[in-house]
């Protein structure tokens, strides 16, 4: 019929299309990362007065991790901060040695939960315990198994206070090891560029960022969003944080971390997998609709134009050629931000092969149990839909 579009041309624009998007993803992300304010480029906050700051975290069975956050958090350069961490019903020896560390250093105060009330997840109700202990005037979230640089504190507040801020969260650099740890975080790090962290400074933007390893929020703020109280039933409490904090009408800035937060996450390619299955289906709110269609998407941008350079033939193949190296060049962009070689890059496809499988992991586990197993807790889905923000 006449006007009618043969399969190679549409397959020609349809891998054109997907090129143009991933050359502008890259232009788009390169300016966008570059305009966010740099903790080490700013000179560390230097007085007279220092404010008080309060670090929160929680713990459950970190006896192993623990010890350096806990050491690195005691050496901090700030002359006026407290730890206050919550043994949240751990059975190894996390609040053994939460003791011994406080009996050596009067900043740390340690906090035993042994029971979770009703209508709480473990670690936002042990955040919250923290809080009503806390006395600083800015308060600090963090995790049990992040280690910070002596000057974080210094320089994390000299930025919040350049930029008038209210919150501030660090976009941290992963260790990460071997070859499928970076291929899994690389992509997914390449996902959370795509969410633009950038546009979060802007009052008009939609946009929010939340990072569980490293949280800055003044306490006003804080009181008025309503605390860990709002996010009682949350599993992705770190991002809905954020987004409180966005919503609420306060100013919320990200920054790279550099090499002041080190994070070692999960130990090897398959407890990754274990974590995002938790966490995965959550971040879509337990929408099979919307983890269906992300998975979707991913698959069509980052896996179809390999399967084009394979299979078409002409031009085709060409526009699925450039698709495939754009994408490339887009992760190869941010892979030193998680202390991986550029060269990772070229696993791109792979890494969003990977990642579709733990969406799709993530939401028949989760539907399959009815619910979500966190550090040995068992939370009802219908529980968690209602406790969402």
């Amino acid at each position: 019929m006449p006007g009618k579009i043969s399969l190679h041309t549409f397959a020609t624009i349809f891998f054109a299309l997907i090129a143009i998007f991933w050359i502008a993803s890259t232009v788009m992300t390169y300016r966008g990362m570059s305009s966010i304010p740099s903790l080490t480029a700013i000179a560390p906050f230097d007085g007279p007065n220092f404010p008080r700051i309060s670090i929160l975290f929680a713990a459950r069975d970190e006896a192993e991790k623990m010890p350096l956050a806990l050491a690195s958090l005691l050496k901090l350069d700030y002359p006026n901060y407290e730890v206050i961490a919550v043994d949240d019903r751990s059975t190894d020896a996390t609040g053994k040695i939460l003791d011994e560390f406080a009996a050596k250093d009067a900043r740390l105060k340690a906090i035993h939960v042994a029971e979770l009330p009703q209508g709480w997840l473990g670690k936002p109700h042990a955040l919250a315990t923290a809080y009503e202990k806390a006395n600083g005037e800015w308060l600090v979230f963090t995790d049990a198994d992040v280690r910070f640089a002596p000057e974080l504190l210094r320089r994390a507040l000299a930025v919040v206070e350049q930029e008038r801020a209210d919150h501030l969260t660090l976009l941290v650099r992963l260790d990460l090891r071997g070859f499928w740890e970076p291929v899994a975080l690389g992509y997914l790090g390449a996902c959370f560029a795509l969410m633009r962290p950038w546009k979060t400074r802007e009052p008009k933007s939609k946009a929010y960022m939340g990072v569980g390893a490293f949280q800055m929020v003044r306490r006003a703020t804080y009181e008025a969003i309503g605390t860990h109280r709002r996010l009682a039933m949350e599993v992705v409490d770190d991002m809905k944080l954020g987004k409180l904090v966005k919503v609420g009408g306060f100013r919320s800035i990200v920054a790279p971390s550099e090499d002041l937060v080190h994070v070692r996450w999960q130990e090897g390619f398959g407890n990754i997998v274990k974590g995002l299955t938790k966490n995965m289906f959550a971040g879509f709110g337990f929408s099979s609709a919307m983890a269906l269609a992300v998975a979707c998407n991913t698959f069509v941008l980052s896996v179809l134009p390999v399967l084009g350079v394979i299979f078409a033939r002409g031009a085709a193949q060409i526009a699925a050629a450039v698709a495939v190296i754009a994408a490339m060049m887009f992760e190869a962009l941010l892979m030193p931000r998680a202390k991986a070689s550029r060269w990772f890059g070229v696993t791109h496809a792979l890494g969003a092969l990977v990642i579709v499988y733990i969406i799709l992991r993530s939401m028949v586990v989760t539907l399959g149990r009815g619910g979500v197993v966190w550090r040995g807790t068992f939370y009802p889905l219908e529980e968690l839909r209602r406790g969402q923000v």
